[in-house]
């Protein structure tokens, strides 16, 4: 019995030791330091071809994952940059420029014509974008044919054989690796860069939710088109070093589809919107076709698109996020303690009583103007002459029957429906009525909503969904986490900073959402039900929670089914029916009004109670 508790010990011990070392940094470094190394120590050619393709596809599937993985927008006609890239450097060489120049004028020109592309290209959504993108491609294969002036056509372009640094030509395999390692480090560094900055967390924010994006101040298509930018550079950069390389580019390699997909394959295979999924994904995948093609020789023509097949399947079923799902999995960072989502209660956190309160301040001058606001769908009038005032730390409660039109009326006074008529006045810091247009005008004009149905960023932690409000207000990431963990604190989210959101149940969600918008410092905020579905438990934290908020100065317009809600929170209410406001006033006064009666239970229950 000793010698197997003291063999259990040991075994535990070894892998508690094997646990602190195999850490991401250590893993990482190794990887890198790996793909040197070995092809040095091996000293075959070949081998070095496997790695400096390797480093190649490692680098240009990092650069696709920028716009592919933190934005979302599945583009397959990356290869366009590459061509770009490829036919800039072997031009500008033939005229004696060194690719050390146009390597840069080359991802210049290639970011230009991604926000050329993308931009009306972003207004698709679902397949259509990736669609548009294989068309684009095929319009640069077409173009690069048939300028045979410029392009070569069909015969291509060849470099000067002229060996050296300057030309990126070698007559040994060393100097192209250190090259393209280089270049791959390069493109590591900035995709690095970007996911732990501000632009970062903007693109994965519009990823998960667009329109919660737009809710929070961010400008999705803009920061979308800096994504592209940015990946189209560094994607044509890896082509005029290939170009190079290759010493030989003709339109069917450069602008070629299956290139692109290849490109995409070792994202998804390896982690897609992960920093370094790209690499891992790479790594598996290109020295499994390489010595496959290397063994069956001439029979394995086409055998690369077999082998991507099998092991994307395989990664679906088994790892659907990707290798990197495994390390995080093995090699935990996260300090955040997992929540069950059947676990309401456990939502729960600081006593409100340790947040500082403030007295209310009386209410005062008006800050929104809704005037005779009307929207229809189609035949449906769904508001019909929708007017209100709304003043300084006031809370206004609507409320009324499902299907009544109040959601519409929030959509409209945020910027998410535009009326058919009448408008939305709101007043800015500088004391003057403005008329926004668009969620972001509105966020920019000191208005945060909620959603009925929540919208978190599912794959971001509770810190990081609170930084997407915060950064509307501060530019540096160290401030924004510093603000979020505050309001994380006051709105009782602190014990699941490093939780992802998707993780809490819908009782946190719907703090978190509340939190993420505090964190823009609005001075109008909507609420749109959230206390619809929490326990009763969390529901008088809930009403707590908002008169804080009420107290600050904030006004607050909520749409609210919870009655209890409604009566103590509310300084005016608001019944909307059918479109059309029935009655306003004061809660005690609203829910005696006959009409709000026969508006909620029908009109056989009002004519019962007066028999």
């Amino acid at each position: 019995m000793n010698n197997k508790t003291a063999s259990l010990t040991s075994v535990r011990g070894t892998g508690s030791v094997i646990q602190q070392l195999l850490n991401k940094k250590v893993l990482l470094f190794v990887t890198l330091a790996s793909l040197m190394v070995i092809p040095i120590m091996v000293g075959d050619d070949y081998i070095y071809h496997i790695f400096i393709t390797i480093c190649l596809f490692a680098g240009l599937s990092t650069a696709w994952n920028i716009v592919g993985g933190y934005a979302g927008q599945l583009s397959l006609g990356h290869a366009i940059y590459y061509g770009i890239g490829a036919y800039t450097g072997m031009l500008m060489l033939n005229a004696g420029v060194s690719p050390w120049i146009s390597m840069f004028v080359g991802a210049v020109l290639a970011a230009g014509v991604a926000v050329a592309i993308s931009y009306p290209c972003f207004k698709l959504h679902g397949p259509f974008y990736a669609l548009a993108s294989i068309a684009f491609l095929e319009v640069f294969h077409v173009i690069s044919l048939n300028w045979v002036g410029l392009t070569g056509g069909a015969n291509g372009v060849m470099v000067p054989l002229e060996l050296g640094w300057s030309t990126m030509v070698f007559s040994e395999r060393l100097p192209s690796l250190v090259i393209v390692f280089g270049l791959m480090s390069l493109v590591l560094a900035v995709s690095w860069a970007i996911r732990r900055s501000k632009l970062g967390f903007q693109l994965v924010a519009t990823r998960e939710r667009e329109s919660a994006a737009r809710g929070a101040a961010i400008r999705t298509v803009h920061v979308r088109l800096y994504a592209a930018a940015i990946s189209a550079g560094l994607t044509a950069m890896l082509g005029t070093f290939h170009g190079s390389y290759l010493t030989y580019i003709e339109p069917e390699s450069a602008f070629n589809l299956t290139f692109s997909i290849q490109i995409v394959l070792f994202a998804l295979v390896g982690g897609l919107g992960t920093v370094f999924g790209p690499l891992y994904g790479t790594i598996l995948l290109v020295p499994i076709t390489e010595l496959a093609r290397g063994w069956l020789g001439s029979s394995a023509i086409g055998l690369h698109g077999f082998v991507y097949g099998v092991v994307l399947i395989l990664v679906v079923l088994f790892m659907p996020d990707g290798i990197m799902s495994i390390f995080q999995r093995y090699l935990p960072t996260s300090k955040g303690r997992h929540v069950d989502a059947r676990d309401e209660k456990s939502t729960h956190h600081v006593p409100l009583n340790d947040v500082k309160k403030s007295e209310r301040a009386p209410v005062g001058e008006v800050v929104l103007k809704v005037q005779h606001l009307d929207k229809h769908f189609g035949g449906l009038h769904v508001t019909n002459d929708v007017s209100f005032n709304l003043h300084k730390g006031e809370v206004l409660g609507i409320i009324g029957p499902n299907g009544a039109g109040k959601t519409t009326v929030f959509n409209m006074i945020s910027g998410f429906l535009s009326a058919d008529s009448g408008s939305v006045e709101v007043l800015d810091e500088n004391g003057h009525f403005i008329s926004p247009k668009t969620p972001g005008a509105f966020a920019r004009s000191g208005v945060g909503r909620t959603f009925q149905i929540v919208q978190p960023f599912a794959a971001m932690t509770v810190e990081e969904n609170i930084m997407v409000g915060a950064f509307y207000r501060f530019r540096s990431v160290e401030e924004s986490r510093k603000v979020a963990r505050e309001i994380a604190y006051e709105l009782g989210l602190s014990r699941f900073l490093d939780e992802e959101a998707r993780n809490l149940p819908i009782g946190g969600l719907k703090r978190l959402e509340v939190a993420r918008v505090m964190a823009m410092r609005p001075r109008i905020l909507l609420l749109d039900e959230v206390m619809a579905g929490i326990n009763p438990a969390d529901l008088r934290e809930a009403i707590e929670l908002i008169k804080i908020i009420r107290d600050s100065g904030i006004s607050i317009i909520a749409i609210e089914h919870v009655m209890q809600a409604v009566m103590e929170l509310s300084d005016r209410v608001i019944v909307i029916s059918s479109g059309e406001i029935l009655a306003q006033g004061e809660p005690e006064e609203v829910v005696k009004n006959e009409a709000v009666i026969e508006a909620y239970l029908g009109k056989e229950v009002t004519d019962a109670s007066t028999e």
